[in-house]
């Protein structure tokens, strides 16, 4: 009866990562991908509306689509906005200065083939890694919650 219960258990709990994946992904490369319930216009607009809420800087919108098209080549809606607050990047800056490759912040929406829109983003605890952060957890645990709190505003995740 132990072993049934055992596989029972692993099977729902395969079936709940095998779900979850649709909307939240995390992978080895340090991306945090979420599907949004938005298209990709959309999801900006409230990425922006959340940033400029919580006194962030936007740097920049860069559409790829719009510059593929330039140059006669096919791309879905794909755009990266750029922002950052030197309230945040500062810190993180002071553990390691090397992160300063990776910041402002960037996050990526696009939609796949499919019809499907993403949003994606660094993973602060994989740029600690990549950079050999250590001693800053509370700053990585902040940049994480922000990222995460941009993320669910633009998606409605």
């Amino acid at each position: 009866m132990g072993s049934r219960l055992f596989l029972l258990l692993l099977a729902v709990s395969l079936a709940a990562c095998a779900t979850s994946r649709h909307t939240l992904s995390e992978s080895k490369s340090g991306l945090i991908e979420m599907r949004s319930t938005f298209d990709v216009a959309e999801t900006t607009s409230r990425l922006q509306a959340a940033l400029d809420k919580a006194g962030m800087t936007q740097f920049a919108v860069i559409d790829h689509a719009a510059g593929a098209q330039s140059v006669g080549l096919p791309l879905g809606p794909t755009r990266v906005v750029i922002f950052g607050n030197p309230k945040a990047g500062t810190p993180l800056m002071q553990c390691a200065q090397t992160v300063g490759i990776d910041l402002p912040m960037k996050a990526l929406i696009y939609e796949n083939a499919q019809g499907e829109v993403w949003y994606v983003y660094n993973d602060p605890v994989y740029l600690a890694s990549r950079h050999a952060i250590e001693g800053c957890d509370a700053v990585i645990d902040k940049v994480s919650g922000a990222l995460s709190k941009f993320a669910s505003a633009a998606t409605g995740g």
